[in-house]
C-alpha cells in the first residue's frame, strides 16, 4: 500500500472519529485523581486491618528494642531453632539484643524460618513490595516456608503507585531487575478447585512494624 493510499484511510478515520464522538460514559472518573478511595484509617492501621484479613500475622512494635523481644518470645513459644537473615544489619541488631536464633545462612536447602527488610508496604491492600536488590535477592519469599518482614513505618505509603513511584525517586534509572508484590501468604486454587496455601511461596507470613523511620544503615 503506498503512503498516499495509507494517509487517505487515516484521514478517512480521523474525519469518522470526530463527527461521530460518543459522550464519556463515566465523565466523573476523568476528574479523580485515583479510582481508588482516600485513606479513612492511618496508615499502620489500615496495612495491620488488610495484611490480618488477608492471612497475614501482624506484630506492632514501639521500638527496635521491642521488635527483639517479640521475636525472641515468638521463637521460644513456637520452638523455632534458627531463623536464616542475610540483612547484615538486622544480624548485628539481633545479634546486639541476644537473639541468638537468627543466624546467617547460605544453605537454603532446610530453611524452616526467613527474615529479611522490605522496600515499601502498601496500606491499601496490606502488601509488601521486596526486591531483587535486597540481601537475600530472589530466593528467600520463594523458599522459606515461614517469611518475617520487618518493616519500618517510613516504609508505608497509601498506594501501590505511591510504592513505585517512592522506589524511583529512591532508586533513579537503576530499579531493581525484579520487584515482587506479596499479599498475603501464598495460594492457588488450581488444584482441583481446592484452595491450597503455601504452594508457590511462603504458607505463613508475619510483618514486625517497628513504629518508627528506617534507619540509614538498613
Amino acid at each position: 500500500m503506498s503512503s498516499s493510499a495509507k494517509e487517505t484511510i487515516i484521514g478517512t478515520i480521523q474525519k469518522a472519529l470526530r463527527e461521530n464522538q460518543l459522550p464519556m460514559p463515566f465523565p466523573e472518573a476523568e476528574k479523580q485523581d485515583s479510582v481508588y478511595p482516600t485513606a479513612e484509617h492511618e496508615l499502620e492501621e489500615k496495612f495491620a486491618i488488610e495484611f490480618s484479613a488477608l492471612g497475614g500475622k501482624f506484630v506492632y512494635c514501639a521500638d527496635e528494642a521491642e521488635l527483639c523481644e517479640q521475636l525472641q518470645a515468638l521463637a521460644d513459644t513456637l520452638k523455632w531453632n534458627k531463623m536464616h537473615c542475610k540483612d547484615q544489619s538486622l544480624l548485628r541488631l539481633f545479634a546486639d539484643y541476644g537473639v541468638e536464633q537468627v543466624q546467617e545462612g547460605s544453605d537454603m536447602r532446610n530453611i524452616e524460618v526467613g527474615i529479611s527488610l522490605c522496600e515499601k508496604m502498601i496500606a491499601r491492600t496490606g502488601s509488601v513490595i521486596l526486591s531483587s536488590a535486597q540481601a537475600y535477592g530472589r530466593a528467600l519469599p520463594v523458599y522459606a516456608p515461614i517469611h518475617i518482614t520487618v518493616g519500618y513505618t517510613s516504609q508505608l505509603v497509601w498506594d501501590l503507585g505511591d510504592g513505585i513511584q517512592s522506589l524511583q525517586k529512591q532508586y533513579g534509572q537503576k530499579l531493581p531487575s525484579m520487584l515482587t508484590l506479596t499479599t498475603g501468604p501464598s495460594r492457588t486454587a488450581d488444584i482441583e478447585k481446592t484452595l491450597v496455601v503455601g504452594v508457590h511461596g511462603p504458607k505463613e507470613v508475619y510483618v514486625f512494624l517497628v513504629d518508627q523511620p528506617l534507619p540509614e544503615n538498613r
